[in-house]
């Protein structure tokens, strides 16, 4: 028995109608999918956007024989996006529209609002704030811990501060030697070329000492431990955070102040000025060698001149804000991995913020040093 054929399909059409009120209508069939609109849909776009113009026509497309998401969206954006109150739809054909009504709902339009960057502004502030209240808290609560080791030493978290002194310590000794001996070195050749033009090449040794022991040493090494050990600690204390084991710390009422935070910030204090020594030290080296090859100055000749162009109380400076630098990378990458929320997203927007923070707040601090000791150790007489 021989089958019936299928209906053959017809090319895409739109033409005016009228509807059963009288009103006039757009009557669309044949074939609305991309193959068939592959070279018809300019045409197809111009003639549905004309018929379009008239808020208030019927639209009858229940003679479509095939439709996909294409022609389903070349349809949609003739009406402005928005489904005509008229409509005669096949029921099959229901789904495509449905999609496209409950993307444009998904996305409404903000509005606009003259005050946003004010608002900008005042959000940023409170968080600010917030943040610093934040600080403020647990720098209270590790001195309430410190307080309480002080009375009952026996206590103390003192295999915790051996092994974050050797994570943050003894493993940065690599990289900040050989960033140190790289700075020396650009530093030595971008300053002998000035030097010789005026003859005054044994400065170097001056403008080498003070700039690597007071400024660069200090800072180079405080940077490289914020983005080395500060995002370690946040990210530490964030997996912690996720895993929920911050939590079963205080289920069992051990203060993760003293066991994590305390430790890692007393760490930092102690290892802090002694890296700040070992890439000071390794950047003149560096500079030395850069001097002789440049300027012709012995290297014997150049740590000789040293400690006479360097007062003693730079070294100390130094010293001083590596103590500083150190409390205050380990107070934020703490305080940053404390405040991560139970997903992977929140870690790294806190391990971001905290390196981030830490490094701005090294140079706010430098700059501070250099304004409150800009008359000590600058003159050599």
């Amino acid at each position: 028995m021989q089958q019936p054929s299928a209906p053959a399909v017809l090319e895409p059409e739109v033409r005016q109608a009228r509807a059963a009120d009288g009103a006039t209508a757009a009557a669309l069939s044949g074939a609305w999918d991309i193959r068939a609109l592959e070279s018809r849909a300019r045409l197809l776009k111009s003639q549905l956007r004309q018929l379009a113009a008239d808020p208030g026509r019927h639209w009858d497309l229940s003679r479509i024989q095939r439709l996909d998401h294409i022609g389903a969206l070349l349809i949609w954006q003739a009406w402005g996006k928005r489904r005509p109150a008229q409509l005669a739809l096949a029921h099959g054909h229901e789904v495509f529209f449905s999609n496209l009504d409950s993307a444009a709902a998904a996305v409404p339009a903000a509005p606009f609002d003259p005050l946003r960057l004010v608002r900008a502004l005042g959000a940023a502030m409170l968080l600010t704030a917030e943040h610093l209240l934040g600080m403020v808290q647990l720098i209270g609560q590790i001195l309430i811990d410190s307080f309480g080791l002080i009375r009952h030493p026996l206590r103390g978290p003192w295999r915790e501060i051996s092994a974050s002194l050797f994570r943050v310590g003894t493993q940065a000794l690599g990289i900040t030697a050989l960033v140190g001996f790289l700075i020396g070195v650009v530093l030595s050749y971008l300053s002998a070329e000035q030097l010789k033009a005026f003859g005054a090449n044994i400065f170097i040794i001056n403008l080498l000492g003070m700039g690597i022991i007071r400024e660069l040493g200090p800072v180079i090494a405080a940077v490289l431990v914020a983005g080395r050990s500060g995002s370690a600690i946040t990210a530490q204390l964030g997996v912690m955070r996720v895993t929920e084991e911050l939590d079963a710390l205080s289920v069992m009422g051990i203060p993760h102040t003293v066991r994590l935070i305390l430790p890692k910030i007393v760490a930092l204090a102690i290892a802090m000025p002694l890296l700040i020594l070992w890439t000071s030290g390794i950047a003149l080296i560096g500079g030395a060698l850069a001097a002789n090859t440049q300027l012709g100055i012995s290297v014997h000749s150049f740590f000789i001149g040293l400690p006479g162009a360097v007062p003693t109380v730079n070294l100390w400076l130094a010293m001083g804000k590596g103590v500083v630098f150190g409390a205050l990378i380990a107070l934020i990458a703490c305080h940053f991995g404390l405040r991560v929320q139970p997903n992977t997203e929140s870690l790294g927007i806190g391990t971001t913020n905290s390196v981030v923070t830490s490094i701005t707040a090294v140079i706010v601090a430098d700059a501070i040093f250099a304004v409150i000791f800009s008359d000590v150790g600058i003159s050599l007489s």
